[in-house]
């Protein structure tokens, strides 16, 4: 039995109702249907005394709470194994409760069991969003920081006993800045901004301006590779790796970056390669955990819940890149 065609009509009305509200609980947009980022107070670095830090004790260093699918903690992560800071820095990593829309702790610490709880458990008021990365003083009590973009800064500065990477030379500092105002809106925030566009002229635009600055990335490998300001490895390098990590998994088939496969970008493609084979890089990616949560928990985008087969993340940094 077909279904009459005024049925049709008046469903497909009220669930784009449904949803546009729905949408709106994930992400506010602006009157153009465009997806803005929420505001959040974020937490700026304090002025820290190196040596208070490396005579401290395991139960009193410096905790970051990181989330297993956040890119922007990724990015914490990452300079956490680059710059070898095991040893003053522990990690603690928070769990997506899809069915609570929260950050859970398991385990606990200091009898918090969401990272709500931890915000609140250090001072945090009742303003501030319980976002991750943040970096957290256990000997205080107190948030250090829960900006990704300065906490990457911060943990680079981080004192180390031995002589180890620098992500951010002064003589990269300007390339490292210009690279961050590109990606950080353009590729960064823009995938999120193509999966949360509230109507096809707001997707067009920020697609538009993603793959644009994918272009502008595949030029500047191709001309001063191999990393993305030249010779050595940087921060521009680490705050890119974890959208393009994503991107076959995530950000191509559920947010609708789908026009070009990264594949058609040689340079990205063995770029993504070569930061994936550094020490400690791989403990910091994770697939099926990132179809998981992102999948499961952003039911908006996916309200069957069912989480597809894609391909594993082995076969996409093991592979050669074909010819566009």
């Amino acid at each position: 039995m077909s279904i009459p065609p005024v049925v049709v009509t008046a469903a497909r009305r009220g669930w784009r109702w449904q949803w546009q509200r729905l949408m709106g609980g994930l992400g506010p947009a602006d009157a153009t249907g465009n997806y803005t980022r929420p505001s959040s107070d974020p937490l700026l670095p304090p002025a820290l005394n190196p040596a208070d830090l490396l005579q401290r004790s395991p139960a009193q260093r410096p905790l970051l709470v990181i989330g297993r699918s956040c890119p922007w903690a990724h990015r914490t992560w990452l300079v956490h194994q680059l710059r070898q800071l095991q040893g003053s820095i522990t990690l603690l990593k928070a769990t997506a409760d899809h069915n609570a829309g929260r950050w859970a702790l398991v385990p606990a610490w200091e009898g918090c069991d969401t990272l709500l709880a931890l915000y609140r458990h250090c001072g945090a008021p009742p303003s501030y969003r319980a976002t991750v990365p943040v970096l957290v003083d256990p000997k205080t009590c107190t948030l250090l920081g829960n900006d990704s973009a300065p906490l990457v800064e911060l943990l680079n500065r981080w004192p180390h006993q031995d002589a180890v990477v620098d992500l951010a030379p002064p003589e990269s500092a300007d390339r490292i800045q210009a690279w961050q105002r590109l990606l950080q809106s353009a590729v960064n925030d823009g995938v999120y901004r193509c999966g949360f566009a509230r109507n096809q002229a707001a997707y067009d635009r920020a697609e538009t301006e993603l793959f644009a600055a994918l272009d502008a990335v595949e030029q500047s490998l191709g001309t001063d590779g191999p990393w993305l300001c030249g010779p050595s490895l940087t921060l521009a390098d680490v705050r890119l790796f974890p959208t393009l990590i994503r991107w076959e998994l995530v950000y191509a088939p559920l947010f609708g970056c789908s026009r070009r496969p990264l594949w058609h970008y040689p340079k990205i493609w063995d770029w993504r390669q070569r930061f994936y084979a550094l020490p400690g890089v791989t403990d910091t990616c994770d697939g099926n955990a990132w179809r998981h949560d992102y999948f499961g928990a952003l039911f908006p985008l996916n309200p069957g819940g069912i989480v597809p087969a894609g391909p594993d993340l082995s076969t996409l940094v093991n592979s050669t890149a074909a010819s566009a």
